[in-house]
């Protein structure tokens, strides 16, 4: 079995292509498959070449609006491709002709790069629970009509509906999985608007200062990198006749409150280290993020088989474990 990953230099793919180059088999739509080779594409070259070294990786460099690196892909026909590549919320929205381009443009050249190849392959599109809105941050189902008040949550539902429509024509195998926000998340602060649910955390783990652009009252639908990285693993697991005939997966998360995460942060690392968050209120940022859910509903995605974290002090354990930040 050969996978492609898009957007393999970012935080989850290189995650997920470390992962997976330490294994041998994984199931692939409901059967055990051996794994051949991980084909890693992405813009940064640095990155790829890092990703090279490890065991049946192959850097494949170059954007997907780039017409000969779609062909090498489809020359390639992989049987599981994993869409990652994206510009993240706040750049989006920042830059429309950007986001658009990455976001919308990039997977539609990416379908129809999978129509040219040998066999549709199942094909793991990332989306967002930014295609949802609500009102005053309340809790919803995964039954609630996407509706985005953002120009990223509109490019992942355009996206979905493509996926939707790709899976019904036979093209691919399609999964859309909207992830919950993804925390903590490692490396430099990024444009995302969600950025600043790891940001309070990660940085005063390293004792420097943080801040919070929005309420304490704010409510978020989290879920944290490995659990992420879980949640792939499932989708590409699951038989295609499981899904029944609806491709789109809102997956589980936990439902905290900035403050709550605040809290947290300071019974497991000490107070001095909470107290390195400073208010900074950002209209902008708060305007995105508030009309998201603070919490969703998800039997169906459980009843598949994901699952979220127990909640968020093991969500946050698992971010000091993994940077060697002891527990006060």
């Amino acid at each position: 079995m050969r996978i492609a990953i898009t957007g393999a230099a970012g935080f989850l793919g290189q995650m997920l292509v470390k992962t997976l180059s330490t294994r041998n088999t994984m199931a692939l739509n409901g059967e055990p498959r051996r794994i051949s080779a991980i084909i890693a594409n992405d813009i940064a070259a640095e990155p790829l070449d890092r990703l090279a070294r490890l065991r049946r990786v192959h850097a494949l460099p170059g954007a997907l609006s780039d017409p000969a690196t779609l062909a090498r892909l489809a020359e390639d026909s992989p049987d599981l491709v994993i869409h990652l590549a994206a510009v993240v919320s706040g750049q989006a929205e920042a830059d429309f002709d950007l986001g658009m381009a990455v976001n919308l443009h990039g997977t539609v050249d990416l379908v129809n790069a999978c129509r040219a190849m040998r066999r549709p392959p199942v094909l793991i599109f990332a989306s967002s629970v930014a295609v949802f809105s609500c009102a005053s941050n309340a809790t919803i189902t995964e039954d609630t009509p996407p509706a985005p008040r953002s120009s990223y949550g509109t490019q992942k539902l355009m996206g979905e509906l493509l996926v939707r429509d790709a899976t019904r024509r036979g093209f691919i195998h399609g999964r859309s999985l909207r992830f919950p926000t993804i925390a903590v998340r490692p490396g430099a602060p990024n444009r995302a608007a969600s950025g600043f649910a790891s940001g309070i955390l990660r940085e005063p783990l390293a004792g420097l200062p943080a801040d919070l652009p929005v309420g304490r009252e704010l409510r978020l639908h989290l879920g944290s990198p490995a659990r992420a990285l879980n949640h792939i693993l499932t989708a590409a697991a699951l038989a295609q006749e499981a899904l029944g005939g609806e491709p789109t997966i809102t997956l589980p998360g936990i439902s905290v409150t900035v403050d709550e995460m605040i809290d947290t942060l300071a019974r497991l690392a000490g107070p001095e280290t909470a107290a390195l968050i400073r208010p900074a209120p950002d209209p902008a940022t708060e305007a995105i993020v508030a009309s998201w859910p603070g919490g969703i509903e998800t039997p169906r995605a459980r009843a598949l088989g994901f699952a979220p974290n127990a909640d968020f002090a093991e969500l946050l354990r698992e971010h000091m474990d993994r940077t060697g930040v002891a527990a006060a």
